[in-house]
């Protein structure tokens, strides 16, 4: 378990003579060890009480584990209905192998591991992994598929015109991951893509743009953060992907953000941030939040919406009323729209850090088809998420 790894100074532990009790890190313990105990009871008549869904005991379980569960749960049930193939861009990564054994064990995705089978099978073996090559998943090495040429031509007739050459677009083609995989999600080979957590965020934005684009009607891509924090739980846009956003950018993240926030079963409620509240500051960053409500509130009338206003107010509803009484928002917002992406990511490390979040994301909008991409803290269960977002979301298998 990677989560014992951490724990242990990053050893890498294999049962064995010298490690046969789990550690208390372990999560499986309550996960695996539990529900195999309460079946042997009841299988020889011990239990008195049988458990009469064991599956449910098993995610009732996960629940106290991870926090991300219970609201993970819908999306899971989801996945889980209808399977997906889903490319793994960083094939070869330890978490991304780690996390590949538990979207077989939950029967999330078919994975598809894109790197070189003699690495692969050799982590698999070092990290006491049971899932098998051809048999849980697949392995695609892109100097080795037959395609390779057809990948090659279809990268460079995306990039002639920005001065690549036939030759760089075949090199990219064949060592880059993310292009790759890409260009894999583009030819229909594959349903979702997940990409990293190896390499820069806007590296791997950027092959994106350029091999999977945006769908129909969005100008710009946005990311959103679903942060589970002991006061509820919150998303925040956006918070990786656009440096400086116009109103109508801003706007068009807050369309894109409330489909995403409907598909956790939530309804939202939306905050528009700024260091001004509903005009007490006439700044540029405070104008620009004002006219993107305008904006929304046209193209988008029966979303429930306030601002522009600060983080307490949006978070407090006595706050925000005695400062505004006629603010058209009940509640607390559970939709975030920051004024910038420096604004979205500073908020979201330190709600995370010390506000003791758990996160789910970045969750990439406005592609044409379902590609996300970790950053390079993501944890194993992290990339599971992640995982089930990409083979929920409405754009998966969008061709088929």
């Amino acid at each position: 378990s990677d989560v014992v790894s951490r724990a242990y100074g990053g050893q890498s532990l294999t049962f064995g003579r010298d490690y046969l009790l789990p550690k208390p890190f372990d999560p499986r313990l309550m996960e695996e060890i539990a529900p195999r105990v309460a079946k042997a009871a009841m299988d020889t008549g011990v239990a008195t009480r049988p458990i009469e869904d064991l599956r449910a005991y098993r995610e009732k379980l996960s629940g106290f584990v991870f926090r991300s569960g219970y609201i993970m749960k819908p999306v899971f049930d989801l996945a889980k209905a209808d399977p997906k193939r889903l490319v793994l861009a960083d094939g070869e990564e330890d978490r991304i192998l780690q996390a590949s054994q538990q979207i077989v064990s939950e029967g999330i995705a078919r994975p598809i591991l894109v790197g070189r089978r003699s690495v692969i099978e050799t982590r698999v073996n070092e990290l006491s992994l049971t899932i098998r090559a051809g048999e849980d998943f697949e392995i695609v090495e892109p100097n080795e598929v037959a395609e390779a040429q057809g990948y090659a031509e279809d990268y460079y007739r995306l990039r002639a015109r920005d001065g690549i050459r036939p030759e760089e677009a075949s090199l990219a083609a064949r060592s880059d991951p993310s292009v790759f995989a890409g260009l894999m999600l583009r030819r229909g080979e594959a349903d979702a893509v997940l990409c990293g957590p190896l390499g820069r965020y806007h590296r791997h934005l950027n092959r994106i743009q350029e091999t999977v684009g945006t769908r129909p009607g969005v100008r710009r891509l946005a990311a959103l953060q679903l942060l589970i924090l002991p006061r509820g739980t919150v998303f925040l846009c956006d918070t990786h992907a656009n440096e400086d956003s116009t109103p109508e950018d801003i706007a068009e993240q807050t369309r894109l953000a409330a489909e995403e926030v409907r598909r956790f079963g939530l309804t939202p409620k939306v905050a528009l941030l700024s260091h001004s509240s509903f005009g007490s500051r006439q700044t540029p960053a405070a104008r620009k939040m004002k006219e993107a409500l305008c904006i929304i509130r046209e193209e988008a009338p029966t979303l429930e919406i306030e601002g522009e206003m600060q983080a307490d107010l949006a978070m407090s509803e006595a706050l925000r009323l005695q400062t505004f009484p006629h603010a058209q928002l009940e509640g607390q917002a559970n939709l975030l729209i920051m004024p910038s992406v420096d604004a979205g990511n500073i908020a979201f490390n330190l709600l995370k850090q010390l506000g003791g979040g758990v996160s789910v994301g970045p969750i990439l909008l406005g592609t044409a088809k379902s590609i996300h991409i970790v950053t390079t803290s993501v944890t194993v269960r992290g990339i599971l998420n992640m995982s089930a977002v990409a083979c929920t979301a409405p754009n998966a298998r969008a061709d088929r």
